[in-house]
């Protein structure tokens, strides 16, 4: 008897989901965000800004010259601590904002909804609202459709490429990389980077879209353990949308709510607006779900429903699984005191506060002293001991300056600087000195550390101190 055999697909064809817009206050705050996102992201590269030996661009990301300039802020590899700083506040940023609201930064500021909502708002204004555009995607190829579909992926492939180009201007002197990528001189690596993000843009915002937020974004399968029953999230009131007998469309008989409510359904009558708005394609009703972004769409679609009806406000809305629950729900609101939300706060506070310190009190450069340890010390032909010493200095003070290296602790007859003991170095840039030491051994076993100090020559108040340690055989006895 042959077994019964089932076909297991391991690969789901991707249904286009084609959204309808909507108004509303959230439609109105993604839109806000996203001009302020894109006026930010596409000016800055363009503002002037000067700089002492770099082009004058408010932000640029001097690769070459291991620099970062953010307006008058120079970041150099040392600075690399600040770096680990703000990636854990972006963290702990993100995990406060989650057990609050939950992925309302997917809805509202993440990359990939910003530009995917830009390249719909393309579709809706070339090819029409969602019947229209459901209405081209079915009909056969003609003159209309190859004029509509391919001027929105034209217009969207030019916002995929400029957002490339933007991204490569943060590296480079932008007017230079402007005219150097139109005449043909431009680097290699400038359009590779160019294309590469130019397809990878479109490609996500114009064809993937919710499958990078549900398929390729980590932050979808971890962001449901950082749910609690007080998360604010879109969510739909099935006691009030479902009643007894159900939900149900608003024929005759069945349109006020006192008719549906003698009659046991609820208030939901059933027009799937939430549904059709929803960048995921997702039905609130069914419950949260993994997918849901957040975003507050299918809030504004619902409340529009209910206006035209007559019928109150709120059947889908920003409310936690804990109110919800209750006989009679509460109006929705954010619990802040709560041990999870609490640590959280308390991380971003700490740590944003120690950023801007760490900012404001840099001193202007840095030393860094490194023993010669091949050999650890060298016994001369009249038995004094020498050692070596590699002295660093980088200026980050945003002009060339001279700093003066000394020794503290020592007599001035024991070093040797080679001259050098006067360090002319330009910003941003590093210098080295090799001071060798050379002590008695009696004078060794009295000196067994010292400090190296340096200073600007124009301001020798402002003083950087590194203790050394000096090596010699009279350490074993």
């Amino acid at each position: 008897m042959a077994e019964d055999t089932q076909e297991v697909n391991l690969y789901q064809k991707r249904i286009p989901i084609i959204t309808r817009s909507v108004k509303g206050k959230f439609r109105n705050f993604k839109t806000a965000v996203l001009l302020l996102a894109y006026s930010i992201y596409f000016s800055l590269p363009w503002i002037p800004w000067h700089h002492l030996d770099a082009p004058s661009q408010a932000v640029l990301f001097d690769l070459p010259g291991r620099r970062f300039f953010i307006f008058g802020l120079e970041i150099f590899p040392q600075d690399i601590f600040w770096l680990s700083l703000l990636l854990f506040i972006a963290a702990a940023v993100l995990f406060f904002a989650t057990s609050l609201v939950g992925r309302a930064f997917c809805g509202y500021f993440c990359f990939q909804t910003l530009w995917t909502d830009a390249f719909i708002w393309i579709e809706h204004w070339i090819q029409g609202e969602r019947p229209a555009r459901t209405r081209l995607a079915k009909q056969p190829w003609n003159g209309e459709k190859i004029l509509k579909v391919g001027g929105t992926h034209a217009l969207q492939l030019l916002l995929a490429f400029w957002t490339a180009f933007t991204f490569a201007a943060y590296f480079t002197y932008a007017p230079q990389f402007f005219v150097d990528f139109v005449t043909a001189n431009a680097a290699t690596v400038g359009y590779a980077t160019v294309l590469i993000l130019t397809l990878t843009t479109y490609v996500a915002a114009a064809h993937a879209r919710e499958q990078i937020c549900t398929y390729v974004c980590p932050y979808a399968r971890f962001q449901g353990v950082m749910y609690e029953p007080e998360t604010l999230a879109p969510n739909y009131n099935a006691k009030r949308g479902e009643g007894a007998a159900g939900r149900i469309t608003a024929k005759p008989g069945l349109k006020t709510l006192e008719e549906r409510h003698s009659k046991g359904h609820g208030d939901c009558i059933d027009c799937g607006f939430c549904v059709q708005v929803c960048p995921a394609g997702i039905d609130i009703r069914n419950g949260l779900q993994y997918q849901c972004i957040s975003c507050g769409l299918c809030i504004d679609a619902c409340d529009n429903i209910m206006d035209s009806m007559g019928y109150p406000r709120g059947l889908i809305r920003y409310d936690s699984e804990k109110n919800l629950a209750q006989d009679v729900p509460a109006k929705p609101h954010l619990e802040w005191f709560r041990l999870r939300t609490l640590g959280y706060g308390a991380s971003i506070i700490l740590m944003v506060g120690f950023l801007f310190y760490t900012i404001f009190t840099r001193t202007t450069f840095e030393l860094s002293v490194q023993q010669v340890r091949q050999p650890l010390f060298v016994t001369l032909s009249n038995g004094d001991i020498r050692n070596r010493y590699q002295v660093r200095v980088t200026n980050k003070s945003g002009a060339n300056q001279d700093y003066r290296v000394t020794v503290k602790g020592l007599p001035a007859a024991d070093i040797d600087m080679g001259g050098m003991d006067v360090l002319h170095i330009d910003n941003g840039r590093s210098r080295m000195a090799n001071v060798s030491v050379i002590l008695s051994p009696t004078e060794a076993a009295k000196a067994p550390s010292f400090e190296f100090e340096v200073s600007p020559v124009n301001n020798p108040k402002e003083v950087e101190s590194v203790t050394a340690h000096f090596h010699s055989n009279t350490e074993n006895r």
